[in-house]
């Protein structure tokens, strides 16, 4: 069916071959799952471009895929490749190729017209089908279960990069092949920073801690953000969650399938606004995520030409920050389905941690 749809796609940009070199595009494609590896599409072929190191796991991965097998470089079988099949117009994803690659291509392979496109496979992938959303929704039940292992075990005192490492080595040892980025663990001030790293600041009672972790299971990632403070919260704290969560549910409560990027952003950033924050919720309301953390769609205010369909599968992670004090950040991933969205994330919106 995806091969199919590519067709589709070659025909309508007036392609009879295409050649897929990103790997999470190849991955999606054809299941293949090795670290290199070339895909060369035509009308009536299919074929997966490996060396040696993977001939085996190619044929168990991808079956109905034909194996053209390297033995010199990847270029020289494309060419050798390319003749054998009269291919005189080749696609490339403009938009992974980088220039240097091109022009060795063009070097390398004098006789073919590249035709560099952009986006021809996460369009694709924007959709997900249910296959998709239960690796999806295994990659969410593994970060969950992380959050719940951590509150049992975070104390003030602790560092940043130990909390960072109760998360990474709970998913590891909990069914994760990888983590999905690297943590974020941003206490205190250091919360008032989106993509706060887990640093060696230690943790004290009652301050905002966000917690930004996911885990990719079967290849598919997930993303969810909880902040807690331990110990009692004082009012700023009460006050800023609760409008956070506030925004977060109305969002998820209002989504539907036809609504642009950037009106299911408006639904959190105008709560905002009327609250007097409008300044401190610099970033977009969601992003989608599937075989990468942040694919199509987006969820911002410069996403007027984005159209939330059933099948996407995103995040609603709506936040405050305040250079001075802090941050809040809630985020869930949701799946859009035929009216409304299903939320997948189902760990506690616990704002404090008792000691």
């Amino acid at each position: 069916m995806r091969l199919e749809r590519l067709r589709e796609r070659m025909v309508e940009h007036k392609l009879d071959s295409m050649l897929i070199t990103d790997p999470l595009n190849r991955r999606y494609l054809s299941g293949f799952s090795g670290s290199a590896g070339w895909l060369l599409v035509t009308a009536e072929r299919a074929m997966l471009v490996v060396d040696f190191r993977y001939y085996a796991r190619a044929e168990r991965e991808s079956p109905d895929w034909e194996q053209i097998r390297v033995t010199g470089t990847y270029l020289e079988a494309l060419a050798e490749t390319v003749t054998e099949t009269g291919i005189t117009q080749l696609g490339i994803e403009g938009d992974h190729v980088s220039v240097a690659q091109f022009d060795e291509m063009r070097s390398k392979v004098p006789d073919v017209t590249f035709v560099p496109l952009e986006k021809m496979i996460l369009p694709m992938r924007a959709i997900k089908d249910e296959g998709e959303i239960e690796a999806i929704r295994a990659a969410v039940a593994c970060s969950d279960a992380a959050f719940v292992h951590l509150c049992q075990v975070i104390r003030p005192g602790m560092t940043e990069a130990e909390v960072g490492w109760e998360l990474e080595s709970y998913v590891r040892l909990h069914g994760a092949s990888a983590v999905s980025f690297p943590f974020i663990v941003g206490s205190g001030p250091n919360g008032a920073m989106p993509h706060a790293t887990c640093s060696e600041r230690v943790i004290q009672e009652g301050e905002p801690i966000v917690l930004d972790f996911g885990a990719v299971v079967q290849g598919y990632c997930s993303d969810v953000t909880r902040t807690v403070c331990l110990g009692k919260a004082d009012g700023r704290y009460e006050r800023i969650w609760q409008l956070v969560l506030e925004a977060q549910r109305s969002a998820e409560e209002q989504l539907r399938p036809g609504m642009s990027g950037q009106e299911a952003d408006a639904i959190a950033r105008d709560m905002f606004a009327q609250a007097g924050y409008a300044d401190q919720f610099g970033h977009g309301l969601g992003h989608g995520l599937g075989l990468a953390v942040h694919e199509a769609p987006r969820l911002s205010r410069l996403a007027d030409d984005v159209i939330l369909k059933p099948g996407m599968v995103f995040t609603v992670e709506p936040g405050l920050y305040f250079p001075d004090w802090g941050g809040v950040r809630i985020e869930d991933i949701v799946v859009m389905r035929e009216d409304s969205v299903e939320v997948l994330t189902g760990a506690v919106k616990e704002r404090v941690i008792a000691m």
